[in-house]
């Protein structure tokens, strides 16, 4: 219910608080804390992406000015620049890493049924990573290359709804390979992924556990074609066969058949090669699962530009991740909302408009209609009238 209160207040009601209270005593988030709790420091945090604060100063800043209102909104603590620099250096990160999986989890019942933009009753994941870079002298612990430092987002999105299924951060030159060690694969599911995750070894434990993979073959592939399927070559489809590896580490690690399927994009001309172990969707379906792929490198861009990962408000690697994981958490609110409100504008309007009306009272479905000012008020507060005509 609205009963008045602001709309970050509204939005936070989104968050589980006996899970988020669980994540906390799971990592002991709150040992020795007097009056900066993990909560308040998560709503500060969270207020921080919303508003689109570029530094930790820039952020108390604005909470200090905005001091009489934040009680109502959940903040109990007394907030102080060293006070939420400390909370984010030595609070463990992965009390708001559980939270976001908690989110997700639930994001992902409301998005299950998203279209794809296709006929597939599967799920469909994309697998992919991206580097933020950090500057060297700042962040000496996450060094990179020769100049630079960076951490690594190995990210496994659901593409029905964008939802990140997983993320896992790493120092910059983790590489792409280890994260198949950190998936288990789903029965059924489809994981569509670039090259650069070409392991035959690591993708025979998706076709052992009955999964499926989607992603783009090497000039250097060795293989012997054991038969062709007929394709409609108006589609841009060039052929559709089925192969066995012949390279002497290659069919070692993968010993059964796979598919292989080549098409020649008509607007660019390019000719793309598939791989696939999936034997019963359509040679052009299997195209347009590779072309959803692109959905997580918009959703790389996206967190990139609309949510704080780029400049962080704290130099060590507990900081990084604390921030990171809260802009997830908000990410996903956000999606939450979206879709429980029915909202048909974009993420990116939404933040926008929150960014601008967060102490505002006013009921957040209300925000979103375009005659916003003809909206009639929410009577349900018990708020008497001074004078009645």
């Amino acid at each position: 219910m609205h009963n008045g209160r602001f709309v970050f207040s509204q939005l936070m009601d989104c968050l589980p608080k006996h899970e988020f209270n669980r994540c906390v005593i799971r990592y002991r988030g709150n040992n020795r804390v007097r009056s900066f709790s993990c909560y308040d420091q998560f709503l500060c945090m969270a207020f921080g992406q919303l508003t689109f604060r570029q530094s930790l100063r820039d952020l108390v800043t604005c909470l200090d000015v905005l001091k009489p209102k934040l009680f109502h909104v959940g903040i109990r603590g007394n907030i102080s620049k060293s006070t939420l620099a400390d909370a984010n250096e030595k609070r463990d990160w992965r009390i708001y890493a559980d939270l976001a999986q908690v989110l997700i989890s639930q994001a992902k019942v409301l998005y299950a049924d998203e279209d794809l933009g296709f006929d597939l009753d599967n799920t469909v994941y994309a697998l992919d990573s991206t580097l933020i870079d950090l500057c060297l002298s700042l962040f000496p612990w996450a060094h990179y290359q020769q100049s630079k430092s960076a951490v690594r987002l190995h990210t496994l999105l659901n593409l029905r709804g964008n939802i990140p299924e997983f993320i896992h951060i790493s120092k910059g030159k983790l590489s792409e390979y280890a994260v198949f060690d950190m998936i288990a694969p789903e029965p059924g599911s489809f994981y569509v992924m670039d090259r650069g995750y070409l392991d035959f070894k690591r993708l025979y434990q998706f076709e052992l556990a009955r999964a499926f993979f989607v992603t783009r073959s090497k000039t250097t592939l060795r293989y012997a074609r054991r038969y062709s399927h007929p394709v409609d070559k108006s589609t841009g489809l060039i052929c559709d066969q089925t192969i066995v590896l012949t390279g002497t580490q290659s069919r070692h690690n993968f010993p059964r058949p796979m598919r292989r399927i080549t098409f020649r994009d008509p607007g660019k001309q390019h000719q793309l090669e598939f791989l696939t172990n999936n034997f019963t969707c359509t040679a052009l379906d299997i195209t347009r699962l590779y072309k959803a792929r692109w959905q997580i490198e918009l959703f790389f861009k996206w967190i990139k530009q609309h949510l704080k990962i780029k400049h962080f408000y704290g130099n060590s690697a507990n900081a990084v991740k604390t921030q990171i994981w809260i802009a997830i958490c908000v990410y996903v609110l956000v999606a939450i909302w979206k879709k429980q409100l029915g909202l048909p504008q974009s993420l990116y309007t939404i933040l926008q408009i929150l960014s601008v009306s967060i102490f505002e009272k006013t009921p957040i479905s209300q925000m979103f209609l375009k005659n916003n000012h003809h909206a009639i008020l929410d009577d349900s507060s018990k708020q008497l009238n001074l004078f009645d005509f």
